[in-house]
């Protein structure tokens, strides 16, 4: 008798990478609609309105001022007397010489206390340095409340 020979059967010759590249672009998206928002304060400020360009993309640091006096860093907390000593280490750090520094203010909170934020930024080697507001409606005049 003769022995059966059986075919062989050709194995998996490629992976399908249909489902790692649909992966791969679902983690995309999802990381470019989060990052903006974790690199925002959870102290709630309402902008000044205003008509202005849009938003350049570049790097920035940003400083929030509450309406009661807190301050945060980025997404930190920080006292008034270390804003200036953490600014300093941040603005130190190697590719960070031009960053923009943008101060976010509630809308209510007297010009006083932001001039001495942007005086302070200043001291703390912060070379641009921009007050963050809200785009107002086109053709209603802004005027400042005194």
């Amino acid at each position: 008798m003769k022995g059966r020979l059986m075919k062989a059967t050709p194995g998996i010759m490629g992976v399908n990478v249909t489902p790692i590249i649909d992966v791969a672009l679902v983690l995309v998206i999802i990381l470019l609609i989060t990052a903006p928002v974790l690199s925002i304060s959870d102290i709630g400020v309402n902008l000044p309105k205003t008509q202005t360009r849009g938003v350049e993309d570049e790097s920035r640091l940003s400083i929030t001022l509450g309406l009661t006096g807190e301050l945060s860093l980025e997404k930190n907390i920080v006292s008034r007397e270390g804003l200036a000593a953490e600014l300093k280490e941040l603005l130190s750090m190697p590719g960070r010489e031009s960053t923009l520094v943008v101060i976010r203010a509630d809308e209510d909170v007297p010009y006083r206390m932001v001039r001495e934020i942007l005086k302070e930024a200043r001291n703390a080697g912060a070379r641009r340095l921009a007050i963050a507001t809200s785009q107002g409606e086109r053709g209603v005049e802004w005027t400042p409340t005194l």
